[in-house]
Parts: C-alpha cells; sequence; structure tokens
C-alpha cells in the first residue's frame, strides 16, 4: 500500500479528475425512493454541470429538494461529493459547446432536457484505509488547506 498523500495533493487530485472524468455516478432521493444514475458532467465554474430528462426521477428529485451525492472514480481512487443542484436557466453557447465537447452528447439538441448546477458543499477523497482519517477535502463549499 502507497504512503497516504498530503491533502494538498489529493486535493490537486481531486481537481484533476474533477477537471478530466467524464461521468459519474449521480445518486437522489424523493418519493420514490433513493435514485442512482450515471450521468456526464462538466466542471465549470467550481461546480459540476449535468442534464437529465425531464421528468426521470433523477430530475424529479433535484427539482424537488436539489441534494445530490456524487461518486467519481473508481472504488480504491473516489471522489465523493455532497451538493446542492439547481436548475440552470440561462445556459451560454460557449459553456453548452465545452459541455458537449466533453461528454460526446449535446442535450441541446434535446427537447426534453434540462441542465443542472450541481455546487459542492462537501468534498472526500481517499484511495485506501491509510486515508480515510484524512478525507475531508471541502467543508461548507471551501477547499481546506494544508
Amino acid at each position: 500500500m502507497d504512503a497516504p498523500r498530503p491533502r494538498d495533493q489529493r486535493i490537486r487530485d481531486t481537481r484533476a479528475r474533477l477537471e478530466h472524468d467524464v461521468d459519474a455516478w449521480f445518486a437522489t432521493s424523493g418519493d420514490d425512493g433513493p435514485h442512482l444514475v450515471p450521468l456526464s458532467f462538466l466542471w465549470h465554474d467550481d461546480a459540476l454541470l449535468i442534464a437529465t430528462e425531464d421528468g426521470s426521477p433523477t430530475a424529479r428529485n433535484l427539482q424537488n429538494g436539489g441534494q445530490v451525492r456524487v461518486g467519481i472514480g473508481p472504488t480504491r481512487d473516489v471522489v465523493l461529493v455532497e451538493a446542492a443542484a439547481t436548475v440552470l436557466k440561462d445556459l451560454d453557447e460557449a459553456t453548452g459547446d465545452a459541455f458537449a465537447g466533453k461528454t460526446g452528447f449535446d442535450p441541446r439538441q434535446l427537447d426534453n432536457y434540462t441542465f443542472y448546477r450541481v455546487v459542492p458543499q462537501e468534498i472526500r477523497a481517499w484511495r485506501e484505509v491509510n486515508e480515510l482519517a484524512h478525507r475531508l477535502l471541502m467543508r461548507d463549499g471551501r477547499w481546506l488547506v494544508a
């Protein structure tokens, strides 16, 4: 097992994963219980930008409470994000193009998709058990210092 990474390295690694990964697991909950789906995302202005089909359980849950948990990466190099989502009403063309370019999917071409801005409140990251003790990297929307 590798030595645990210091917090500043974990933050750099987490930021790189947010910038470069394309897909993640998004968990929401509502009247019909928990719902977990893989969605593509774009890291933009310190938030995850996602799109999902109107009327889906994910869309209903995001519109009715907005709380979401996001799992990014493999289980032995996970980034876990606790976040609040809001409908993104004004998507500028450059951001929409960036989303489509990164994900290979352009929801703007469909009539029944809505974009959401998912703003992290807490972020945790760890690889092995020796990193569990200091896995909290963001609290109240602010990166922690080393």
